[in-house]
């Protein structure tokens, strides 16, 4: 494994490289000037020129890049331009909202997307399967932001069963706050567990007419067993590799989701900075996603080599 991962450094680093240099150029391309909105609406020219020149923004831009580069490998994120304050601290205060949100998404999805595919993949039912197709399009056909306004309407006003607005963040109390949590957590996860489901009936399906699971049948194994042990072990590789790639959908989606149920996270935030033109909190927010989305895409090969033993990382 270390050597795999060594051999991966070179292509990580060409990958963070361009990321980096996409988002400081991306935010530097959308209108507005941010010397003008830290000075104020009546701000004088002079005094706008004087802001863009303590801000470092009157500099060539490599140099601007280089100096955002080193503050990056020394921990310096910069200072926002909207809230005045380090991009660090700012990040934090809002982490915990989306990482909890973001992994509770991820449980769901998991859990949901492989047991219902295990089910449609087992059962003989023609009607069981035809159901579950049915609504495995309609959760695929349905965006993140209608089944969260479906889910407020349904279990916040008309039976009131959980809470639909705010968050309360699970290390000060994780009874209540797994209740903030469930209803966006489940509309964030439910349109991608939906396609991990089909991947996993599919695959389930061929690996079905495989040599091995007749012989298993021939020999006598329980038919739970050579679902669960033979049949559904050697169909999650596609869907391993799907998880890895909608978990970076995920952190995506969830900038709508927070904005339906008000969580104060890392989406939010994103939000307002890009409107105005906060550039150190974007590009601090884009390198992060694009990191996540490395090491998750890490992870998928490392457990798809655990999970298969023909799959070999080096």
């Amino acid at each position: 494994m270390i050597r795999f991962l060594v051999r991966r450094l070179p292509v990580i680093a060409l990958v963070l490289v361009a990321a980096s240099m996409i988002a400081f150029l991306l935010p530097r391309l959308m209108p507005g000037d941010p010397a003008a909105a830290v000075a104020g609406p009546d701000a004088t020219p002079e005094q706008i020129t004087q802001v863009r020149h303590d801000l470092g923004l009157d500099r060539p831009v490599v140099e601007q890049y280089v100096v955002w580069i080193k503050g990056l490998f020394t921990g310096d994120l910069g200072q926002s331009l909207q809230y005045r304050r380090p991009v660090a601290e700012l990040v934090g205060t809002r982490l915990e909202s989306t990482v909890e949100l973001a992994i509770a998404a991820l449980i769901f999805m998991v859990i949901i997307g492989v047991g219902i595919g295990l089910i449609a993949g087992s059962t003989r039912a023609a009607w069981l399967r035809s159901a579950i197709d049915s609504v495995n399009t309609l959760l695929l056909a349905m965006p993140g932001f209608l089944v969260g306004l479906l889910m407020v309407l349904l279990f916040g006003i008309y039976f009131r069963v959980l809470p639909t607005s705010g968050e309360v963040p699970l290390s000060e109390n994780p009874e209540i706050g797994v209740q903030y949590l469930i209803l966006p957590a489940l509309a964030l996860a439910l349109a991608p567990a939906s396609g991990i489901a089909r991947l996993v009936q599919t695959s389930m399906r061929a690996v079905r007419q495989q040599d091995f699971v007749d012989l298993a049948m021939a020999k006598g194994v329980p038919p739970r067993r050579i679902a669960t042990r033979h049949v559904l072990r050697n169909s999650l590789g596609p869907a391993l590799v799907a998880i890895g790639i909608r978990f970076g959908d995920l952190l995506a989606g969830a900038v709508v989701i927070e904005a339906i149920f008000a969580r104060n996270g890392l989406g939010q935030l994103a939000v307002s900075s890009a409107q105005t033109a906060d550039y150190p909190v974007v590009q601090v927010l884009i390198v992060g996603a694009v990191l996540i989305a490395v090491a998750a895409q890490l992870l998928t090969e490392i457990g798809l080599a655990r999970l298969d033993p023909r799959v070999r990382l080096e």
